[in-house]
């Protein structure tokens, strides 16, 4: 939409967790170190937890990138499930078949016998459970059990678990507690600083720009930072907006008023929540409806200003295309000679007329060629035709008096 005015390559905040965007503060390098310690080491559970919109989705998947092709990944997004259903979930996204109606003890045979296989093959089983705040206590325990799938030596399967903050208060109920002792990895992911948040919001600009980038001033980014309290969804939101809006009312440079305007905005239609949350106490907002179509309506007008605005291009580009024809086939036509320079070059070399009844003289034979530097013209009438016309012109003028 606002791509080309910025000129971006894409949108650079995004909503959908891209792992080309992560930017590595201190608390993202901090995770990704413990989740790649507790993956490679076997370290038991990996518990990742964080508020909403802080990372998690995009740290989860850069480290799922740079796994190699020895490791076997489960992954389960769809966490609201009982005890069977999160069975049946894993051993369909390892690329088993649970089949219909089978009792438990079959499936866990099916599933241990494939674990088995893997490690035999030099493989890595790896289940990731995203959202993991929403299992209930049951789902809990039969993960639990999964993890006492084991050789002498080592797990057969590696587990992390990652969700929101609740995810710690639900593991620290007592019901949870031999779960709660093999989590051997644990990180809170905290919100960014006003600092980081300045270099969040122009490392993303840097990653999409196609020449030179876009920078948003740093009073600008502490703006956005204020109203976001850090967390990267919300900051996304707020970025994303202010180039909407700036790309709306043709602004290249993003400055503190159209920011201004921008939060306003949001406030109003509820995106921010409609006021400033404590730092202590993130509160993220859920759009309302209105908001939601709120930004909906600007949308569809900035959509529509783009439709005219390519069909203006359109039409300009056709006329450049048939001036360029025209010049073209005007180029390849031989130069004509204006008229008056064409009828001067044919027309034959002047002369003195001689009446009709001149007695004809001799053809003389054509004299030697005179130098260009002596050439010149001559008209001249012989004595014997002038004679004769002055005496026709006598006769003519006596014929009338004499005949009367």
């Amino acid at each position: 939409m606002y791509e080309r005015f910025y000129n971006l390559r894409e949108r650079p905040f995004s909503l959908t967790p891209d792992p080309d965007y992560l930017y590595p503060s201190r608390v993202h390098k901090e995770a990704l170190s413990y989740l790649r310690y507790g993956i490679e080491g076997h370290a038991g559970f990996v518990v990742i937890t964080g508020e909403i919109g802080c990372g998690k989705t995009t740290l989860l998947q850069t480290v799922l990138r740079g796994l190699d092709r020895q490791t076997s990944v489960s992954r389960l997004v769809n966490t609201n499930l009982d005890a069977r259903e999160l069975i049946e979930a894993v051993m369909l996204d390892f690329g088993l078949d649970p089949g219909q109606g089978r009792s438990k003890p079959h499936l866990l045979h099916d599933l241990a016998r494939f674990l088995v296989d893997q490690r035999m093959a030099g493989r890595l089983a790896l289940l990731v459970i995203d959202e993991a705040q929403n299992l209930t206590q049951s789902a809990l325990e039969e993960v639990r059990m999964l993890s006492n799938l084991e050789t002498e030596k080592s797990k057969l399967i590696q587990i992390v678990l990652v969700g929101q903050p609740n995810l710690r208060d639900l593991l620290a109920r007592p019901e949870l507690e031999q779960l709660r002792q093999r989590v051997t990895v644990s990180y809170h992911l905290q919100a960014l600083d006003a600092g980081e948040t300045a270099a969040y919001v122009n490392h993303r600009l840097r990653r999409a720009a196609m020449g030179a980038p876009l920078e948003f001033p740093r009073d600008v980014t502490d703006l956005i930072h204020l109203h976001s309290q850090g967390v990267p969804r919300k900051i996304n939101a707020i970025a994303d907006s202010i180039l909407l809006f700036g790309y709306g009312e043709e602004r290249h440079a993003i400055d503190v008023e159209l920011t201004q305007d921008v939060l306003e905005e949001l406030e109003a239609t509820g995106v921010l929540g409609g006021h400033l949350s404590s730092p202590a106490t993130p509160a993220i907002g859920t759009p309302t409806a209105a908001a939601l179509q709120a930004i909906e309506d600007q949308h569809l007008l900035i959509a529509v200003r783009e439709t005219k605005i390519a069909e203006r291009e359109k039409r300009i580009e056709e006329k450049e295309r048939v001036l360029q024809e025209g010049y073209r086939r005007l180029r390849s036509q031989p130069v004509a000679p204006p008229a008056a320079a064409q009828a001067v070059a044919t027309q034959a070399p002047s002369r003195t007329v001689v009446p009709v009844y001149a007695p004809a003289r001799p053809q003389a034979t054509a004299p030697a060629p005179v130098p260009a530097a002596r050439r010149f013209t001559v008209h001249t009438v012989p004595p014997e035709n002038l004679w004769m016309r002055l005496r026709r012109q006598f006769m003519d003028a006596v014929r009338p008096v004499v005949e009367e």
